[in-house]
């Protein structure tokens, strides 16, 4: 007697809930104006920046990684349930009204010097997720969420990050032309007067390309490094008029740090990896081994599954949620906010990481790109020899 076939089970995201905690980001750390507000109390408004970098990493730690991927079969179904893209669409007005009333209360507060640092760095931090919410909608086909992600961009003034990342990074990753991966022996502080200006040159010179091929002046409406540009000139004069021009004292810093951290994340995210170039002259193809990867449960949910950074740079349009996790790839030991920390300490991001390159590379020194100067001494150090 013959049963009939069970119908496939429908697949699930398990973290489909978890996405949300994108959302109180902004929430936790807007919460620090409200404690003050309510308790008075100066202090209150570095906690939620020992939140982002002390008690965040220590919970990656303890919450472990995830390496569950969901089946491919499933993909084209996750990438059309507009559940996801709301999360992120939700977030650029969310991310905008927060640093908007950062700025108002800051404007209408006296607050001690220590008190106004804190909020520079805290909304700071909210700036650089608006950077991470602006690399996620950028990458996508949609014109709808490629202006979202000029929009986003905006409040930090680096909506030339548009055309950088995704004409300009992509195209170079992982090689010595680009000023967006660091290399080995590179401080975080030096690789930052690399990476900021040649991002920005990058960025202008490949809009002028475009402009040109299609017959326009650089000056021109259709600029995608003016377009986001013209948003934050917008946004920052209408807070000056609102709040007074000394605002611009808190945004312009406030701007700095929040790009600071993209510059974080990129400096951590390729750290020495170096593409081969072939006899033809030609760079191999970005591969999963091209960028260092985190599997941290907590900080991906945060940041949009960005940590998967191997899989995003191999298959750039893959939405969020689909990001995958692939064996034997370089590995950070926490999520980016730890990194971060290691990272501004560079004895000990020197100490921590310089093996882990060494090990992931298996000590060929063609896949390492040192730092111009250093090569010769660290392969001393490291007890590494030139291939015969």
């Amino acid at each position: 007697m013959s049963t009939a076939a069970l119908p496939p089970v429908a697949y699930r995201d398990p973290k489909r809930p978890y996405w949300l905690l994108s959302l109180l980001v902004p929430a936790a750390l807007g919460s620090g104006p409200l404690a003050y507000l309510w308790l008075g109390q100066a202090w209150i408004l570095w906690l939620p920046l020992a939140a982002v970098y002390l008690l965040l990493p220590l919970l990656d730690l303890w919450m472990g990684e995830d390496r569950s991927n969901p089946p491919e079969d499933a993909v084209p179904a996750m990438d059309a349930d507009r559940y996801y893209r709301a999360i992120t669409f939700a977030l650029v007005p969310t991310l905008w009204l927060s640093i908007v009333c950062a700025a108002w209360f800051v404007a209408t507060h006296a607050l001690p010097w220590h008190t106004q640092l804190a909020m520079v760095l805290s909304t700071g931090v909210m700036g650089g997720f608006c950077i991470n919410v602006g690399h996620e909608l950028g990458h996508k086909r949609s014109r709808v969420e490629q202006w979202l992600a000029k929009l986003v961009l905006a409040p930090t003034g680096y909506g030339h990050f548009y055309v950088e990342h995704n004409r300009g990074h992509h195209r170079d990753v992982a090689t010595l032309a680009d000023p967006a991966s660091s290399r080995m022996g590179e401080t975080l502080y030096r690789f930052l007067l690399r990476e900021m200006p040649g991002a920005f040159r990058r960025a202008w010179k490949l809009e002028r390309e475009r402009m040109a091929r299609q017959g326009k002046p650089v000056w021109h409406h259709d600029n995608e490094v003016l377009q986001p540009m013209l948003f934050t000139a917008l946004l920052w004069c209408a807070l000056a008029l609102w709040l007074g021009p000394a605002i611009l004292g808190f945004m312009l810093p406030m701007a700095l740090w929040a790009n600071f951290q993209l510059t974080s994340a990129n400096y951590i995210e390729h750290y020495g990896l170096l593409r081969q170039t072939g006899a033809n002259g030609k760079v191999e193809t970005c591969k999963p081994q091209h960028s260092w990867n985190s599997n941290n449960t907590l900080s991906n949910w945060i940041l949009f599954h960005l940590q998967r950074h191997s899989d995003h740079h191999a298959h750039a349009s893959r939405r969020y949620q689909s990001l995958r996790h692939f064996p034997d790839l370089p590995t950070l030991p926490n999520g980016y906010f730890g990194m971060f920390i290691l990272a501004y300490i560079p004895p000990l991001w020197f100490a921590v990481m310089n093996r882990r390159l060494i090990a992931a590379t298996g000590g060929d020194v063609r896949r390492i790109s040192f730092q111009p100067g250093l090569r010769a001494k660290l392969m001393r150090r490291y007890g590494l020899q030139e291939p015969i």
